[in-house]
């Protein structure tokens, strides 16, 4: 059942005539977090406490920001920092350890909970946790696809490719979800499209370069007026 609820977004990522359909997926599932965390849900209690809870990464305070709702970020800010405040107050006063026995000559030999506790906010984010996820229900299932569903197998294989980031993901998972020959067959096209495309783009991108050399002002742009953001996104 879950396969078939997630069946839908990874066939329209993979029919989207883009350079990446799981950056695709991703960025849609990002856009649909921040609107779903800026949206009225900022006012729900249970969504508050993640937030208070989590934090969030810089890019995606980034995000929020610019998003527009400044009420709702503040709001949202606020109850972080109310959290942060009363958690690091009664953090910091459990540290009845001595300044001999804290430190070493290079630092902390004993860290302090609130630094514990602040280390871990940086490595928390609530749009990040939101979208990871969902994100790993999509990857599962373009692996299902792949081994049940032929018109997926066949359209897999006339996509442009994919961002290195999410080739290494692929060919890392393979061996999790595949197996025998599938896998075998799944890593030599997953090589092919990566490889094939990546030329492309790199193709482009060079004629791109050489149109900025006076020799070829006048002669067609071909396929590179919108290289250079393309080689960004397969270069990700």
């Amino acid at each position: 059942m879950r396969e078939k609820l997630y069946a839908i977004p990874v066939n329209d990522a993979f029919n989207k005539d883009c350079e990446c359909p799981l950056c695709f997926m991703r960025d849609t599932l990002e856009n649909d977090a921040i609107n779903f965390t800026m949206g009225p849900s900022y006012m729900e209690d249970d969504v508050r406490g993640m937030t208070s809870q989590l934090g969030f990464c810089g890019r995606h305070i980034e995000l929020m920001y610019k998003h527009q709702n400044r009420l709702g970020l503040a709001l949202i800010i606020k109850s972080y920092m109310d959290k942060l405040i009363n958690d690091i107050e009664k953090t910091s006063k459990t540290n009845n350890i001595s300044s001999k026995t804290m430190f070493k000559k290079k630092g902390f030999e004993n860290k302090p909970k609130h630094i514990e506790l602040i280390n871990k906010l940086n490595e928390s984010c609530y749009i990040c946790s939101k979208i990871e996820n969902t994100f790993d229900r999509y990857i599962a299932t373009v692996f299902h696809l792949y081994n049940t569903d032929i018109n997926f197998k066949e359209n897999f294989t006339k996509i442009k490719g994919f961002c290195t980031k999410h080739y290494g993901l692929l060919y890392e998972f393979a061996p999790k979800y595949l197996k025998g020959g599938s896998i075998d067959q799944f890593l030599t096209e997953l090589n092919k499209l990566y490889l094939d495309n990546m030329k492309r783009v790199r193709d482009d991108l060079d004629w791109f370069i050489d149109k900025f050399d006076y020799r070829f002002v006048n002669e067609p742009w071909k396929n590179s007026k919108d290289a250079l953001p393309r080689s960004i996104i397969k270069s990700n």
